[in-house]
């Protein structure tokens, strides 16, 4: 596996290295090994997949508070996605700063996302299949979001011509809201 570090540190993408043949290809997604030379952490107790028939399905920008907080591993299976993270780390030179790119089943790379950042997503293709793995398992009394359309955060979402977004999502506060939510209850 090859590690790239993000603009926000502890973020990486991996791209995965296959081995190919005329049977397929054969690659690593996880190794503890390798990701601990990286100094990141790869062990994760709960796996969930998210199955997208729409493009421009967008979820997020969640994240789940201490001391559920939770290190994710993305990847898309069939696909493709506008993938977007937010430095919630208080004290980080980067808080409130956002890094996106783009994860496919075409492209095989995979999202590292450390704990106290936010993630979301948007679907680019129809049957969009987004596979994370976690560090710790969903709490729902843990989970909270940001609005995925805070001008704060400066997210580029692709434009699309019908967007589905949760009611849920579409309530989260801005990033200043949060904050001060934050100091008083994180």
């Amino acid at each position: 596996m090859q590690f790239h570090p993000t603009p926000l540190a502890g973020a990486f993408l991996i791209d995965i290295e296959p081995v190919e043949d005329e049977r397929g290809l054969f690659a690593r997604t996880v190794c503890e090994e390798e990701f601990a030379r990286h100094g990141l952490a790869g062990r994760f107790v709960q796996q969930s997949v998210s199955w997208n028939p729409h493009p421009g399905t967008l979820r997020g920008v969640h994240f789940q508070i201490a001391p559920d907080q939770e290190i994710k591993l993305v990847r898309v299976t069939r696909g493709a996605i506008f993938d977007a993270i937010v430095d919630l780390r208080p004290g980080s030179a980067t808080y409130g700063k956002a890094f996106h790119t783009e994860l496919s089943a075409g492209n095989r790379r995979q999202l590292y996302i450390p704990a106290g950042m936010a993630h979301g997503f948007q679907s680019l293709e129809a049957d969009t299949e987004v596979l994370y793995q976690m560090s710790t398992p969903f709490r729902p009394a843990s989970a909270r979001g940001l609005r995925w359309d805070d001008p704060a955060l400066n997210i580029p979402w692709p434009v699309c011509a019908s967007r589905k977004i949760s009611d849920n999502d579409r309530a989260w506060p801005t990033l200043a809201a949060r904050t001060r939510a934050l100091t008083l209850n994180l």
